[in-house]
């Protein structure tokens, strides 16, 4: 146990466990590291929101922090919601001197409720901030603590710009909506940004992901990564982790016997790992221990597409990607993603998106 990494995440509870300190531990622990925890607040919510938030007296939430400081060799520290003036002032002298320090301080929820006063903001932007190796803020939350309009690239890069300016680090600005059908993120270090996009708005829209993913990026950087590799590697697990799994409900899970939903993440997870290699479903349902037919059983029930599809779907989002943020020829793209030559990609990839790979580039860029 303690020759893996550990990582301390500091935040609220989420009773639901879809997010707050309950997610951040499934996170940790499902990347293979170790786990600890400073609650800062108490919260009643449901599906439908947050009814209800109780913040924790400063001494109970810093008497947390102090012993898991003192007490443990942390690799990495994320900084959720914390709401008190004063425990936002006594947490940045006790997280002053650790590394990795990725700040995620939910200033708006997802359904769009703001979560911090005007005062406590200014006491991130004073106390926090300027400690933050990475700070990661949805557009929507950036537009308030920066009082400006973000609905183009260039507008992120300002935005980025101008928190780094404030002390953090590097800046991961995410779900810009001002392409359409796309959400798009920015990672903005060193005067260089670099773009991340996706067609799965709904996905990433969920409850709980704006705080997963700043986890895993912590999680990546307590590994040795960069920053960049950080929230590369970060972002690529939480597509096939979250973004691309479904819940289970009872419509999917009728018995036992049959959970379309287990199958279909874990169908989900195979082609995360083996995309590059293998397209063609027989793999994937052999890996499966189930038949080909079975398979479209599954991801019909589940998302009413066929495994053929569900596996494209998936190679053009990581074409785009490609095409979009890296400096890759097409034919470097096609033989990363497994295909005998340009030529047949480039077929594969205007069947899917109605342009070449090369037209797409060009209006992506």
């Amino acid at each position: 146990m303690f020759n893996k990494p550990s990582i301390l995440t500091i935040t609220g509870s989420d009773s639901t466990g879809g997010a707050g300190v309950q997610a951040d531990i499934k996170t940790i622990t499902a990347m293979g590291v170790n786990a600890f925890a400073v609650i800062t607040s108490v919260t009643v919510q449901d599906s439908s929101g947050i009814s209800c938030i109780y913040d924790l007296p400063e001494k109970l939430v810093v008497g947390q922090a102090k012993i898991v400081i003192e007490d443990i060799r942390l690799k990495a520290v994320k900084v959720g919601m914390v709401r008190d003036i004063d425990t936002i002032v006594a947490l940045s002298r006790e997280v002053v001197a650790l590394r990795n320090i990725v700040l995620a301080p939910g200033i708006v929820s997802s359904s769009g409720v703001r979560l911090l006063s005007d005062n406590a903001l200014r006491m991130w932007e004073h106390h926090l901030l300027p400690l933050a190796k990475l700070l990661v803020l949805r557009c929507d939350e950036a537009e308030v603590l920066l009082g400006i309009s973000i609905t183009t690239n260039m507008e992120m890069e300002k935005a980025a710009k101008m928190l780094v300016r404030k002390g953090a680090d590097a800046v991961l600005l995410r779900m810009s909506h001002h392409v359409e059908g796309m959400l798009t993120s920015m990672l903005y270090e060193n005067g260089t940004s670099r773009f991340f996009s996706t067609q799965n708005v709904e996905g990433w829209q969920r409850h709980g992901i704006s705080g997963a993913l700043s986890t895993a990026i912590a999680v990546r950087l307590a590994m040795g990564d960069s920053t960049a590799t950080a929230v590369s590697l970060a972002h690529e697990y939480m597509h096939s982790q979250v973004v691309y799994s479904i819940q289970p409900s009872q419509s999917l899970m009728p018995s036992k016997a049959y959970r379309p939903a287990d199958l279909y993440n874990q169908f989900m997870s195979l082609i995360a790992d083996h995309h590059c290699e293998a397209h063609d479903v027989t793999f994937y349902a052999d890996r499966m221990a189930i038949t080909p037919r079975y398979l479209y059983d599954v991801t019909d029930k589940a998302v009413g597409k066929s495994p053929k599809l569900v596996i494209s779907e998936y190679i053009v989002q990581e074409a785009r990607k490609m095409l979009e943020t890296s400096r890759m020829t097409v034919q470097e793209i096609s033989v990363s993603l497994g295909f005998s030559s340009q030529a047949m990609f480039c077929r594969f990839f205007a069947q899917h998106t109605g342009k070449s790979p090369s037209e797409y580039r060009k209006q992506a860029l």
